[in-house]
């Protein structure tokens, strides 16, 4: 029975212990997910002005850019995966790879041959441990992004959409990652980046007022060249930073979660140290009133 109650108290010492870790990592996460929340609004409005000039040249204007067609001399197609380096945030790394897993499956379907670029150590580690190849990897930064590695991730990707067949040139790509939606609800999202769907048009359809007539200079082909590198690499880097905020929230509610449950399993152990304690008190009553009765008779 001492045994017993010796076993409860290093089981609470221990869950004390995750108890404080939980409790630090989520006090972590809190304190870094409104500056997440920060960058990812500030970032909104030049995405939203280098879409509109993007799909004002491609409008008004007859240029045939590359970023704009498909491809038919090749098969491959590349996905970025955008997952986070780190643990501890449920469910969060799972849902982008399950989602990434379903895209690749459609893509096979269809005939195409993936070439995979990851973000973030857990998904790295997923895909080298099941042996399968990666273009490029990026780690590090998953809850911080900084232009500079949107900079080297659209770099990467636009040699390989620009490189020729022979060489190992894609046809499409695509980015997995997870939108922020608000601090219950994140969801993993799928976007198709090349060739160039534009989203966002130049007025709304109901818009009554006239369009304006653009007139570029230079010329509309050089405005394209100077322009869709800038879209790509914005859009990848709000994909970064939609997944920062939504890995911080992640592990903020999951690590929340944790330490709740850390407290339970500290009740349920006092308890059971309480319960072994008396056991043992009634023991050794027991013994010592058994003892009596014998030397009274």
């Amino acid at each position: 029975m001492a045994g017993l109650q010796r076993v409860y108290k290093q089981r609470i010492k221990s869950t004390q212990a995750l108890k404080k870790m939980f409790r630090a990592q989520e006090l972590i996460a809190a304190s870094r997910i409104g500056r997440a929340r920060d960058r990812v609004a500030k970032a909104a409005p030049y995405s939203r002005a280098i879409t509109r000039a993007v799909s004002a040249v491609a409008t008004h204007s007859n240029v045939t850019h590359p970023f704009l067609v498909e491809r038919t001399d090749t098969k491959r197609v590349a996905v970025l995966v955008i997952a986070s380096d780190r643990g501890m945030a449920g469910a969060y790394s799972a849902s982008v790879i399950r989602e990434t897993e379903r895209l690749v499956e459609r893509l096979e379907r269809e005939g195409k041959q993936v070439a995979l670029y990851v973000s973030g150590r857990r998904a790295v580690s997923f895909y080298t441990f099941r042996g399968r190849d990666i273009e490029g990897s990026w780690s590090g930064h998953s809850d911080a992004p900084s232009t500079e590695v949107a900079g080297e991730i659209a770099e990467a990707i636009l040699d390989a959409y620009r490189a020729p067949a022979d060489e190992g040139g894609v046809a499409e790509v695509h980015v997995v990652y997870t939108q922020f939606v608000n601090m219950v609800t994140q969801r993993p999202r799928v976007i198709r980046l090349l060739p160039l769907e534009i989203v966002e048009g130049v007025a709304p359809a109901d818009d009554a007022e006239t369009l304006p007539l653009y007139e570029f200079e230079p010329e509309p082909a050089v405005v394209l060249d100077a322009l869709l590198p800038r879209y790509v690499r914005s859009r990848i880097y709000a994909s970064l930073l939609q997944a920062a905020a939504s890995e911080l929230a992640a592990r903020q509610r999951a690590m929340h979660t944790a330490t709740e449950n850390a407290e339970d399993l500290i009740r349920m152990y006092t308890r059971l140290a309480n319960q072994a304690r008396q056991g043992e008190i009634t023991q050794e009553i027991s013994e010592i009133v058994s003892g009596a009765d014998a030397l009274a008779s």
